[in-house]
């Protein structure tokens, strides 16, 4: 059962759901926990002994209730906006979405309230905002995004498949299946990297339409899986992508940094850290993310990532993930089969598979080929050669963005070849379409 002793606020924005919502959450009881989240201890969780104790968050009632909580809410003004799709299809959701986010929402013929509460809240730039660091954190995160986030992409999108109860939304779409899967793999690369161009994130910019459209998206799926497919089972998943499965993908390099911070004996970020940390935050505050799940210190984030792992039962289901592993490590994502094209694939896939076993699988090889990521002696290989020019490129870029003299030149180089990745991985639709979802 919800309580609200710590976060009151956010109770209430789950059961406020229904009110808002009715047709969509009429029937579900936000008062009753779904089987996916668990506290009991003798149960296992999807948080690995190897990356920290379990026992020590169970006994924490302030968080237990957190992610409780966050596990039973969707998106509160996404939703009611994508449950137009019978009055408008899904073309006219996005058209009317991209004009208001491109021209305003006047200048939409007719904009439905629900459009117009969408885009109100997204204006609504919280007061812990500085914009100033967001632009700052953003160049810092151009250079990852143009160096070396499109080695790993494909390796980070993995972990969102470890888990049944967080997996299954994503199957039910069939968006992960033939062609489809490497266009959701170029998408989610695309997003993350279109909203780090230079003032992406304004009110006009190209990343807060993107974020406007992963919402649509995202609500799309929950719309889509509540009332249009017969294996979504209330009291077992609870609320299709619940914003507490949202957060390890907004905060996922934040996470990494943190844990960097902890091995090095180090408890504060430094300014370039905390640059990057208002970027990721304010980022998932244009998603839909609630403040209560974005924390400002490294402890924080280590400590939320951790609860949610902590408190989701622990599932691995061939048929759900195994076969979103397989479909996505088998998805081509170059635009050609030009040589080039096919010799930049496998060093991408080598470099993903890498990042997987050492990210989600404690470098256990023979854990991640259970999971259906086989990390060959070829790949091994293609990582050892590469590493000098990826990570040396990666390195040399960010410690010269450090001097000011050279800002400007490192900032322009990565900020063009950013573009042209961009292009490489094509407009991305942030669309998902009924006709592929599946049925039990």
């Amino acid at each position: 059962m919800l309580t609200q002793h710590y976060f009151p606020e956010l109770a209430e924005r789950v059961r406020s759901q229904r009110v808002l919502q009715p047709e969509l959450y009429g029937d579900v009881d936000f008062d009753r926990l779904p089987y996916r989240l668990t506290t009991d201890p003798d149960v296992r969780s999807a948080l690995p002994a190897w990356v920290a104790p379990r026992e020590p968050i169970l006994a924490d009632e302030r968080t237990v209730e957190l992610i409780s909580t966050a596990t039973m809410l969707g998106d509160v003004v996404a939703d009611p906006y994508a449950a137009l799709v019978p009055t408008y299809g899904v073309p006219g959701l996005i058209a009317m979405l991209r004009q208001a986010c491109r021209e305003g929402v006047d200048a939409v013929p007719d904009a439905p309230a629900e459009l117009r509460a969408l885009i109100a809240a997204m204006e609504a730039t919280p007061a812990w905002v500085d914009r100033a660091l967001v632009e700052e954190g953003a160049r810092h995160l151009r250079i990852g995004g143009a160096l070396f986030s499109p080695f790993i992409t494909r390796g980070a999108f993995l972990g969102t498949f470890l888990n049944t109860y967080a997996a299954l939304p994503m199957a039910l779409t069939g968006a992960l299946s033939g062609r489809r899967a490497a266009v959701r793999v170029n998408e989610t690369a695309s997003f993350f990297a279109e909203t780090t161009l230079p003032h992406a994130l304004d009110r006009f910019g190209v990343g807060f339409e993107s974020a406007a459209m992963v919402r649509l998206m995202h609500s799309m799926v929950r719309y889509n899986a509540l009332k249009r497919s017969d294996r979504w089972d209330l009291d077992v998943y609870g609320v299709p992508v619940p914003q507490v499965d949202q957060m390890p993908a907004g905060l996922i390099n934040m996470y990494v940094l943190a844990m960097t911070l902890k091995r090095q004996g180090r408890t504060e970020f430094t300014a370039r850290e905390r640059a990057i940390l208002e970027t990721c935050r304010f980022r998932c505050f244009l998603l839909g993310l609630p403040e209560e799940l974005l924390p400002t210190t490294a402890e924080g984030i280590r400590h939320v990532f951790h609860a949610r792992g902590a408190l989701l039962r622990d599932d691995f289901d061939d048929a759900t993930c195994g076969a979103l592993v397989k479909s996505t490590m088998d998805a081509y994502l170059r635009p050609t089969r030009s040589w080039f094209d096919r010799a930049a694939d496998s060093v991408e896939r080598s470099w993903s598979k890498t990042f997987f076993v050492k990210g989600f699988c404690g470098g256990e090889t023979e854990r991640a080929t259970r999971m259906g990521v086989t990390l060959s002696r070829a790949d091994v290989l293609r990582v050892a050669v590469t590493s000098p020019f990826i990570i040396g490129r990666f390195a040399l870029a960010t410690a010269a963005a450090r001097r000011p003299a050279l800002q400007g030149a490192v900032d322009a180089y990565v900020t063009r070849l950013l573009r042209k990745r961009l292009a490489t991985w094509g407009n991305p639709e942030y669309t998902t379409d009924a006709r592929h979802y599946e049925q039990a």
